[in-house]
């Protein structure tokens, strides 16, 4: 059976801020059966997380910062409020520059892990597309796999492998079930330019589903940005993940 899909609310970032209630809804009549919040533009996190509820959306994980420092208590008290054990974070584009920065950069996750699971937490990574350039003659995402403790999950967004000049396929076979989440976008694979709807840019999901049978739980869908109208660039990457029979909907 293919995996559900859900939306990274992120997307729909300025609809939301307009009228989040209205905006959740028509998400929810798409068919979509779960959301990965990333912020609450225009509401509150138990407004929202009441909302999830009563429309039926499951809250398949969240985007915060690390659990970490001052910011510790606040992600793990979201993470409860929102009934969620998943929390996904990313990296910053400039602890890339040397190997060094890379394994700093992985204690602190590890420090943020052993957080995470004193509080039942299971904490993942996000990648972008610099994790996939070299450092000083090394792959950046090897890197972190080598470092990063194995608790730690990758949420892969198969887009940003792509346009770093990875391959998401092999990313997918080499993780296995360290690859619960998969972020699902389409576009030129061009970092500058601006992304599309799924099925009418340059990726081809077929395969990457493949690949992902039985490790990935969830397809999000996500645009950074998008130069048409971005309802319904989400409607249009549901029809065709599903129509496609690459995702399952409520629909």
């Amino acid at each position: 059976m293919p995996a559900p899909i859900a939306l990274q609310l992120y997307t729909l970032r300025d609809q939301l801020a307009r009228n989040f209630k209205n905006v959740v809804t028509r998400v929810a009549e798409m068919g979509y059966v779960g959301v990965e919040p990333a912020g609450f533009p225009g509401t509150t996190p138990d407004e929202a997380s009441n909302l999830f509820a009563d429309l039926g959306l499951e809250v398949c994980s969240i985007h915060a910062q690390l659990p970490l420092g001052k910011r510790k208590n606040e992600v793990i008290e979201l993470a409860k409020e929102l009934e969620v054990r998943r929390v996904i974070s990313s990296t910053p584009r400039e602890a890339f520059a040397t190997v060094d920065g890379v394994k700093a950069l992985c204690d602190r996750w590890n420090q943020a892990h052993e957080i995470a699971v004193e509080h039942d937490l299971e904490l993942g990574l996000h990648n972008h597309y610099w994790e996939f350039a070299q450092v000083e003659g090394q792959s950046g995402f090897d890197l972190l796999v080598a470092n990063l403790d194995p608790g730690i999950f990758f949420q892969v967004d198969t887009y940003w492998v792509n346009t770093g000049g990875g391959d998401s396929v092999s990313v997918l076979e080499k993780l296995g079930e360290r690859a619960p989440l998969l972020h699902i976008k389409d576009g030129p694979l061009d970092p500058e330019l601006d992304m599309t709807a799924i099925g009418s840019g340059k990726m081809d999901f077929p395969p990457i589903v493949q690949a992902s049978q039985g490790t990935a739980e969830w397809l999000i869908v996500e645009l950074d940005r998008c130069a048409t109208d971005m309802l319904e660039a989400v409607h249009h990457s549901y029809r065709y993940l599903v129509n496609q029979g690459l995702a399952r909907g409520a629909r």
